[in-house]
């Protein structure tokens, strides 16, 4: 299986690499939309504002060749910043347009907890997955090996809110609210977390998705 990761500048790619190679998958890194238009699998890392990573995509020519991929169906992962790309916008420093595949927003998480209690932010920890959306587990997602609260590493001070709770995949819960850990609409996948850095819960979300990009 050959997934290519999208370099516009802004993220960890190296634990990208390595994390999809664990599963023998062959990687392709690129910043050129010739290639995104001829993947057949996309991955979005990335780590920083959401105002930074959309420019990066934009100043090389990337926004719509992703588009047009999603479009057709094929399979995108989304990686922490990668995953708030995929909304319709942010209200991070202002507000931004972003690549409008899963309908939302992604707004800044509260300095207070649901007591008025002041929390940190940005929010650093290990944090339980819950199934959100109305489901009662992960079954039939790319998490469906993952046992309602087991644990993933969270570092963000924004969270990427679907418009539609069907689009909910798992939340995580912070001063006392739900957070959308994880989202999707069809063949495009979010990850607020980050997977090659969550043990073996994350290691098992990379290999469903290299199973749903070999369906």
């Amino acid at each position: 299986m050959k997934v290519t990761v999208i370099d516009y500048g802004l993220s960890n790619l190296l634990s990208v690499q390595h994390a999809f190679a664990h599963f023998g998958a062959e990687v392709e890194l690129t910043n050129k939309p010739e290639d995104i238009l001829a993947a057949s699998a996309l991955v979005l890392p990335g780590v920083g504002a959401f105002q930074d990573g959309m420019a990066g995509l934009g100043s090389l020519d990337l926004i719509e060749p992703i588009r047009r991929k999603a479009g057709e169906g094929t399979p995108l992962l989304g990686i922490c910043l990668g995953m708030q790309m995929l909304f319709d916008e942010s209200e991070e420093f202002g507000l931004h347009k972003g690549l409008g595949l899963i309908p939302g927003r992604v707004v800044r998480i509260p300095d207070t907890d649901t007591e008025g209690n002041p929390q940190r932010v940005p929010h650093i920890s290990w944090e339980p997955l819950i199934p959100a959306g109305g489901r009662s587990d992960f079954s039939g997602t790319v998490l469906c090996d993952v046992a309602p609260g087991q644990e993933c590493y969270f570092i963000h001070s924004y969270e990427a809110k679907p418009a539609k709770e069907e689009y909910r995949l798992a939340d995580a819960v912070y001063g006392g609210r739900p957070v959308c850990a994880a989202a999707q609409k069809g063949s495009v996948v979010g990850t607020q977390f980050h997977p090659e850095k969550s043990g073996p819960v994350g290691l098992s979300i990379i290999q469903n998705y290299l199973r749903l990009c070999e369906r």
